[in-house]
């Protein structure tokens, strides 16, 4: 780990203070989780963070880079920049989860559903599709929040072999599966807030196209990796 190239705010010898004025400057634990998630050029790490600025985003890779969290590599001369996690920055793996568990366990589900945002949650969602347990072919899944701006409402997962592809303008692929919901219940499926099959028996979730698809979904739709944890808020 390399020394700060800019005093930091604590001035403490400790080394929670030393590791607090690298890991929890605004944005940068998210832009870690993006990392650790998998991101590593700058547009993706933008799609997982879209209510950062670019110019932040830049200043924040650039301050954990100089820190010897992350390396950018660019793969030809003039390349696009891929930035990757350095032993330093691996090391950080548990203490991001350990954040996401903590939140998942202590924080009221009502405030976090108050948060929502169709990008995040079908980025989300993208990267966590099981594509092995969809049919071998070219799959298109198409997902509408009726109560969205028509500029926001539709996204589609376009699914072939291991790639899984987000687009949020229509690919042109015929669509397999409709999933229509509405974006808080689709969003409590995915934090394990509720189910999906409760959703659906409620009517807050519609599925329509190919049966054997749907019937799967409960399968190859990943939700976020806190799901399982139960809260252990007082009732």
């Amino acid at each position: 780990m390399r020394k700060q190239t800019e005093p930091g705010n604590y001035n403490q010898f400790c080394p929670v203070a030393m590791a607090a004025e690298i890991v929890c400057s605004k944005w940068t634990p998210l832009v870690l989780r993006e990392l650790l998630a998998g991101s590593a050029r700058f547009n993706d790490l933008r799609r997982g963070v879209p209510k950062m600025s670019p110019t932040l985003l830049s200043k924040r890779l650039k301050e954990l880079e100089q820190a010897g969290v992350i390396s950018a590599h660019k793969k030809t001369p003039g390349g696009v920049a891929e930035y990757k996690l350095t032993p330093a920055g691996e090391d950080l793996r548990d203490t991001i989860m350990s954040l996401g568990i903590w939140g998942q366990r202590w924080i009221e589900s009502s405030l976090s559903l108050k948060n929502l945002d169709p990008s995040l949650l079908m980025w989300d969602m993208r990267r966590n599709i099981v594509p092995t347990l969809i049919p071998n072919r070219k799959c298109s899944v198409q997902f509408t929040y009726p109560e969205l701006p028509a500029n926001r409402n539709t996204w589609w997962l376009v699914i072939d072999g291991r790639d899984v592809d987000l687009c949020s303008v229509d690919p042109g692929f015929d669509v397999d599966l409709y999933v229509s919901s509405t974006l808080r219940s689709m969003t409590a499926v995915w934090m394990g807030h509720t189910t999906l099959k409760a959703e659906i028996a409620a009517g807050q979730v519609q599925l329509t196209g190919d049966k054997a698809i749907a019937r799967s979904i409960h399968t190859w739709l990943g939700l976020s990796p806190f799901a399982t944890e139960k809260t252990r808020l007082a009732s």
